[in-house]
């Protein structure tokens, strides 16, 4: 539990609980189909560590120890919250001292951690249904959650996620199966063969909470209206407001600048991801194009209008864009220097593109390769 000021701001054992508890059941497998998937998947995380390695030429000799663990949609939430709860604590600090003798803090305390708790878990509820992989970067290490030594990293994919989709998209599962596992290699690949990146990330998310000026009250009624949008309270919500996502509770000018190049960062990393995924799949995903195509129509379909409402809510629109613009910037820089003159990138966190430079690559070619010749 995290306790502010003599009650809890955020329940997360009952965070945890309430998703375990909400989340969707899975597609039905029997215990042998369970236990072939979980195996299959470990076997192409690990075959496509070469492929990802040797396409993108990021560290060449397989040193890191970052764990792969294939989880459920209830082992995605755990290690979730893990992450969460080390990430937030500048942020609950902050509100710990506002709730102190700001209007909201008596509502605060009636509203109480168990509340939040549920809330939080509704929502995790939801997400946990959508991911089929993640790399999961600041939780420390548990027995249950390991994790690379030196302060961590691990590599989650959610197989009934995998199974579900391979399933709604009619394609061959195997084949599924190592296309998303090279996008998420890909990712484990980023951070363990570029040292100071995990640590620059968590700088600038810490930063942009340390600057955050937003009342506590405010954080609440956006995971409020999350929530009680799920819960089909308050379906009507994207007509009601825009569709408001916690990004605009972005304040500050300091913010402002802090998640322009958070979202830079955050295209590169995806973007670059999908484009390795796409260079290598046709050497060992025989129906990639298929797949491809497949999901770039999920990708762009989307689901109810409670789930695009939701999806606005969160953010995840914006998720949905960094995958797009980001391969764009990475393919035309390829296209331009090659991939060893891409992979300057990687050089150092003054070697990142802006945010107008993932819209413009010539721009970002210009200035890191002109500088360096």
């Amino acid at each position: 539990m995290t306790s502010l000021g003599g009650a809890e701001m955020v329940d997360w054992n009952l965070a945890v609980a309430t998703a375990t508890r909400l989340v969707r059941p899975g597609p039905e497998v029997s215990r042998d189909e369970a236990r072939a998937v979980v195996a299959e998947l470990r076997r192409h995380a690990k075959s496509s560590e070469e492929h990802v390695r040797s396409f993108t030429r990021m560290g060449t000799e397989a040193t890191h120890d970052t764990p792969v663990l294939v989880v459920d949609r209830a082992g995605w939430v755990r290690a979730n919250v893990a992450g969460f709860r080390e990430v937030l604590k500048p942020l609950l600090e902050k509100m710990k001292d506002r709730r102190g003798g700001g209007p909201g803090g008596a509502v605060l305390g009636a509203v109480g951690g168990k509340v939040t708790g549920v809330e939080l878990g509704m929502l995790l509820s939801f997400l946990a249904s959508r991911v089929l992989g993640q790399y999961e970067t600041f939780a420390p290490a548990t027995r249950e959650l390991p994790a690379a030594a030196n302060g961590g990293g691990r590599l989650l994919l959610v197989a009934p996620n995998i199974v579900h989709v391979e399933r709604e998209l009619d394609v061959d599962p195997h084949d599924f199966r190592l296309w998303v596992c090279l996008h998420e290699e890909t990712h484990r690949t980023q951070f363990s063969s570029v040292p100071w990146l995990r640590d620059h990330l968590e700088g600038e998310i810490q930063a942009f909470l340390g600057e955050t000026e937003v009342d506590p009250m405010t954080v609440l009624e956006r995971i409020r209206e999350a929530a009680q949008s799920l819960a089909g309270g308050r379906p009507e919500a994207e007509e009601d407001d825009g569709g408001r996502s916690f990004v605009d509770l972005v304040q500050t000018p300091a913010q402002r600048e802090i998640l322009a190049r958070l979202t830079a960062v955050m295209s590169l990393l995806e973007g670059h991801a999908d484009y390795v995924m796409d260079g290598v799949g046709p050497g060992v995903v025989p129906s990639v194009g298929e797949i491809r195509e497949k999901f770039k129509e999920r990708r762009q379909r989307g689901a109810s209008r409670l789930d695009q409402a939701l999806r606005k809510l969160l953010g995840l629109d914006a998720k949905l864009r960094q995958y797009r613009d980001g391969e764009r910037f990475v393919r035309a820089v390829v296209d331009e220097v090659g991939m060893d003159g891409f992979n300057r990138v990687w050089t150092s966190p003054n070697t990142l593109p802006t945010k107008a430079e993932i819209a413009k690559p010539a721009d970002w070619v210009a200035r890191v390769h002109r500088k360096a010749d």
